[in-house]
């Protein structure tokens, strides 16, 4: 809870929570609230002295609570369906495959929905979304449990995954959108860093607790338990944020390159732009890390199936979460000096270490320090791809952009999870435990390649 003590308690309160340092990450100081309920068309037209002193002013208090718990059913998803099946349908297998279908959904879907809402607007796109991906996940329940073949079972995943709310995308584009233009140019850069370090650390949060959410219910109420309450939360949280007054801001970010001037037109870059090497770079790191958290959440299944308690897969996976959220909310601490490339991969580097010490483990006391050790390099590479995200965006490709990037994990995650669920079938835990380690290969040669292409 201490989170939302950050966002909305006093200082003292804050400093309760040992992290009093997240107030000065999102320019939190002032008490003042200034909902931004105007439409933004660009960055000159708000001159500084009419702009808001803090991100908080821009956005209002109830924004950062609100985006926060509409991200949980998206961090839900792929272990809630990978729990239902495998408990439903007995097959790791099954279960990993469908998880899988869900990733390609979100992959082959998730940008065009930011395109969509970089046309259309945020609200009618999230409400149409939710709606939709709330009586999917129902449909999903009532499937696994009924004579429904493996095929409609895959089929209503790739559609549950296709229709996912993209909240973590859109909150990013808000808000980098809210700071090029209600912010003083003089504080948009520190703050545009900082803010992206908060939204990692919050998606870190919720993909913590979304595990392990599942894992509870699951293990409180049965498998069918976390779907339902999936469903529900995404028609009530993401309905509330769908109609949020940031929801109409319009303003796209774009790079940190461009000239003020060009941000100030109302067309969006052509979309070829998105297939820069500049971008897919960061696309491939981002599938990597979410090749990274299916490989580690299927192995930890199989490790805990060993043990006949498969549905506590989630408990386990929570503490490379652990790592991973202290991490990204230290990013706001480095040093300008260390270069946004640099951060990425020194922070693969230890990711990869983490892996190799899980691959290696004989006990679960080794297990879980891999996982903790994994972790503290996932959190800086989410924060650090984000930010090179923002600055590379092409002009009105912001949700777009930021979309693609989510998708990305969600299609690594997917396709991991199938592959190292049939690994663990055919061959056993110790291949499963192996895969960790080849998703932090990808993850370190993208680094790598982002070095080579950022010198030049």
């Amino acid at each position: 809870m201490c989170i939302y003590q950050v966002l909305l308690a006093p200082t003292a309160a804050r400093r309760s929570c040992g992290i009093a340092a997240l107030e000065e990450t999102l320019d939190l100081s002032t008490t003042q609230t200034l909902t931004a309920t105007t439409q933004v068309t660009g960055p000159e037209s708000t001159p500084d002295t009419h702009r808001s002193t803090t991100v908080l002013q821009a956005v209002g208090r109830t924004y950062f609570p609100l985006a926060f718990v509409a991200r949980l059913p998206f961090a839900m998803m792929v272990v809630g369906v990978l729990t239902l099946v495998v408990a439903g349908r007995d097959s790791l297998t099954l279960g990993g495959a469908t998880s899988g279908v869900v990733g390609l959904g979100g992959a082959a879907i998730g940008p065009l929905v930011g395109a969509w809402a970089d046309r259309a607007g945020q609200r009618r796109v999230l409400l149409a979304t939710a709606a939709v991906h709330s009586l999917l996940l129902l449909g999903l329940t009532a499937a696994v449990y009924s004579t429904a073949s493996d095929a409609a079972v895959l089929a209503i995943a790739f559609a549950i995954g296709a229709s996912a709310p993209q909240v973590p995308p859109m909150s990013r584009s808000r808000l980098v959108a809210i700071i090029r233009t209600r912010l003083p140019v003089a504080r948009q850069q520190r703050t545009l860093s900082r803010t992206m370090s908060y939204e990692s650390a919050a998606d870190e949060i919720v993909f913590v607790v979304g595990p392990f959410v599942v894992g509870v219910l699951a293990a409180a109420f049965g498998p069918t338990a976390p779907m339902i309450a999936a469903a529900g939360l995404t028609a009530v949280a993401v309905g509330a944020f769908a109609l949020h007054a940031t929801s109409r801001t319009t303003a796209a970010p774009a790079t940190g390159a461009t000239a003020p001037a060009a941000h100030s037109t109302g067309s969006q870059a052509p979309v070829q732009e998105l297939w820069h090497r500049r971008v897919l770079v960061l696309v491939a790191g981002f599938v990597g890390i979410g090749l990274f958290f299916g490989a580690t959440l299927t192995a930890m299944s199989a490790v805990t199936g060993d043990a006949g308690h498969s549905e506590r897969a989630g408990l386990l996976y929570g503490f490379m979460g652990i790592g991973s959220v202290v991490s990204a909310l230290a990013v706001s601490a480095f040093p300008a000096r260390f270069s946004l490339r640099a951060r990425w991969l020194t922070a693969a580097v230890l990711q990869l270490a983490g892996a190799v010490v899980v691959a290696t483990s004989d006990s679960t006391g080794v297990l879980i320090v891999g996982l903790l050790v994994a972790g503290l390099g996932i959190g800086p590479s989410l924060v650090t791809i984000y930010s090179l995200g923002s600055e590379r965006s092409p002009r009105g490709r912001g949700t777009t952009l930021m979309a693609m990037l989510g998708s990305s994990v969600i299609l690594g995650q997917s396709a991991a999870s199938a592959a190292t669920g049939a690994l663990a079938d055919t061959v056993g835990t110790g291949a499963a435990l192996a895969t960790p380690a080849v998703a932090g290969g990808v993850v370190l040669a993208a680094a790598v390649a982002n070095w080579r292409l950022a010198d030049r």
